[in-house]
């Protein structure tokens, strides 16, 4: 066997970032859309369509952005097509914190606010906690420390060390929770997402089976530290009109007294 000598070059792999066209199929294919159903929900021809997906024509940004609003596909996806396409994203992802954030910001402070004393929590798309009210700590009280590290609304809802032993209809909780998680998933493709879900689908408790689900909402019937029973509905608000990734990802959540009992436990 000849081995190479010191002079020849080395193979070097790299991996190829996927291109527009096999982007846009897959989200295609995930919203379950043939071409010609594409083509006619875009306004274009079939033909541009498929043209497309096989790279034999380039999109323009305008073309890019009307196909991913045809898909709806989120707005951090739509920089990623962009991205695929050779065109700058159009979206900015700025921190909350950020000066430029401030009218957000302050939209959400006080929206917490105005909650209070019930609990009320602002959750990034990963379910990550970045604002909470002091009503809030009712859901954070007797968590594990390493859940409050970094919060994560799901894990800290549902962990053997979050708030699920001491939530009465886990069962329900729990299906409430992760069919919310699948059809995020489902909608954005998200990696993180699907990691996110394989995690608290492996936590133990709430197997059981639950009770009839035609009521009108699934409540949370929590114990609190003290052993009483606590009964919440929640609801949620979003920024319907957000250009940034933050603001547009961004959820806050409140959960309202279900019952007059609850009610004057909080106040």
């Amino acid at each position: 066997m000849a081995w190479p000598s010191a002079g020849d070059t080395e193979a070097v792999t790299t991996t190829r970032a996927p291109s527009f066209g096999s982007l846009m199929r897959e989200w295609r294919q995930r919203r379950r859309l043939s071409q010609l159903d594409l083509a006619l929900q875009a306004d274009v021809s079939p033909r541009h369509v498929s043209f497309i997906e096989t790279g034999r024509s380039v999109p323009s940004r305008t073309m890019v952005l009307r196909l991913a609003e045809a898909l709806d596909v989120p707005l951090r996806e739509q920089n990623q097509l962009l991205m695929a396409a050779g065109l700058a994203p159009v979206y900015a992802e700025r921190s909350l914190d950020d000066p430029d954030m401030a009218a957000v910001r302050d939209g959400v402070e006080r929206v917490l606010a105005a909650y209070n004393p019930f609990p009320c929590v602002a959750v990034d798309r990963g379910w990550q906690i970045v604002r909470a009210n002091e009503g809030a700590g009712v859901l954070l009280d007797g968590v594990a420390p390493h859940l409050l590290e970094r919060p994560n609304a799901l894990q800290i809802a549902l962990h053997p060390d979050g708030l699920a032993p001491r939530i009465k209809n886990l069962a329900e909780w729990r299906h409430h929770l992760i069919s919310r998680l699948r059809r995020e998933v489902a909608v954005s493709g998200s990696a993180d997402l699907s990691e996110l879900l394989a995690e608290i689908e492996s936590y133990p408790g709430g197997f059981e089976e639950i009770r009839d689900l035609g009521g009108v909402v699934v409540p949370l019937e929590l114990y609190s530290r003290q052993g009483r029973l606590l009964t919440f509905l929640s609801t949620v608000t979003t920024f319907g009109t957000a250009l940034d990734l933050t603001a547009a990802e961004l959820s806050i959540e409140a959960f309202l007294p279900a019952d007059d009992e609850t009610a004057a436990a909080l106040r």
